[in-house]
């Protein structure tokens, strides 16, 4: 088939989404499709700038903060949806992460095109994108997640303290409420952390959540369909899996994990209803906490999860079986079938 990799753009997870954009182009075209890589904030990547970008490792260092801060100041360009790499294809594959990518901006240009593309619909990717929206979504499907707080709009008035040692607890999670890979998150140890940490996630997004940190192992689950693929657990060189554990290789070790079949049986049925309660399809990863007394905790959902070498899905996938040109090749038929389907 002829397919566009979408890949790039203007996030905080720019870097990221090259990575993945890149090695996905390069398994596609393994199993045999013609493929073009499209970056909608720059245009098309040559065979060269493609080459030069895998030579330089792209993704595979965490840009600085600085940086990820300056990007999400800028957009997409407007008419990158009638570039005829995106009109003439049989399908785009989304490679982006972050920002407009995986807001459900992309998709909604994509729906009005009327082309076909891998992952979730513009509704579930603005839905799951948005922590906030979705936890509220989570607790009336009956998914566990840890108690939270909106932090006031920034320049207004401050969250009081008092009001997150009552409702939340410390030490406290603070994050963007609509970024991935970690971008803009801290641990507020006590109420004298509480500012700095909400001005710095306030440097990658306009809307802050301050959430219960759930302490104990961290397992995620990836979706390819209806299938969930095997659990995997999380253990970080550090004691926050953060941007640096998540791409640099080293920096976590990642393994399918050894849990009691009831438990892998809970932790499965929790991650399909909540894919099932956000509206999400093709594919994602669902990730959890769980706590020294065997409570699940669902953080968030992804639905254009990482696709680097370091990155979750393919390594749940090869565990299944299913090597990586598969897996690409697998959620491009989901993405068609669905389209048929609708």
């Amino acid at each position: 088939m002829r397919l566009t990799v979408l890949l790039g753009g203007v996030s905080a997870e720019r870097d990221v989404s090259l990575s993945s954009g890149l090695r996905m182009a390069a398994a596609l075209r393994e199993v045999g499709h013609e493929v073009i890589c499209f970056d909608p904030a720059f245009g098309v990547l040559s065979a060269e700038t493609e080459r030069s970008m895998l030579a330089a490792g792209v993704g595979r260092n965490p840009p600085a903060l600085a940086e990820l801060a300056e990007l999400r100041h800028r957009s997409l360009s407007a008419d990158w949806v009638t570039h005829s790499s995106i009109r003439n294809t049989e399908c785009v594959v989304i490679g982006l992460h972050g920002g407009q990518g995986e807001d459900g901006t992309v998709q909604a240009a994509l729906d009005l095109a009327g082309v076909p593309y891998t992952g979730s619909g513009h509704l579930a990717s603005a839905l799951s994108m948005d922590k906030h929206l979705t936890k509220i979504v989570l607790r009336f499907a009956g998914v566990p997640t840890a108690d939270w707080l909106m932090a006031p709009p920034l320049g207004s008035a401050q969250l009081d303290p008092a009001l997150v040692t009552e409702h939340v607890g410390w030490p406290a999670v603070v994050k963007p409420s609509r970024q991935g890979s970690t971008v803009g998150l801290s641990i507020a140890n006590g109420p004298d952390e509480l500012q700095p940490a909400i001005e710095e996630a306030y440097r990658f997004d306009d809307a802050v959540m301050v959430e219960r940190f759930v302490a104990g192992r961290e397992f995620t689950v990836g979706l390819l369909g209806d299938q969930a693929l095997p659990v995997i657990e999380i253990v970080p060189a550090k004691a926050l899996y953060d941007y640096e554990c998540k791409y640099t290789p080293g920096m976590a070790r990642e393994f399918v994990a050894d849990l009691p079949p009831e438990t892998v049986e809970r932790i499965t049925a929790y991650s399909l209803q909540a894919f099932a309660a956000c509206g999400l399809s093709g594919y994602g990863r669902v990730d959890f906490r769980m706590d020294p007394d065997g409570g699940l905790w669902c953080l968030e959902l992804n639905t254009l999860p990482g696709m680097t070498p370091t990155s979750l899905i393919p390594q749940a996938a090869a565990a299944a079986g299913l090597l990586f040109p598969s897996l690409c090749d697998r959620i491009v038929e989901l993405a068609l079938a669905s389209r048929r389907r609708g």
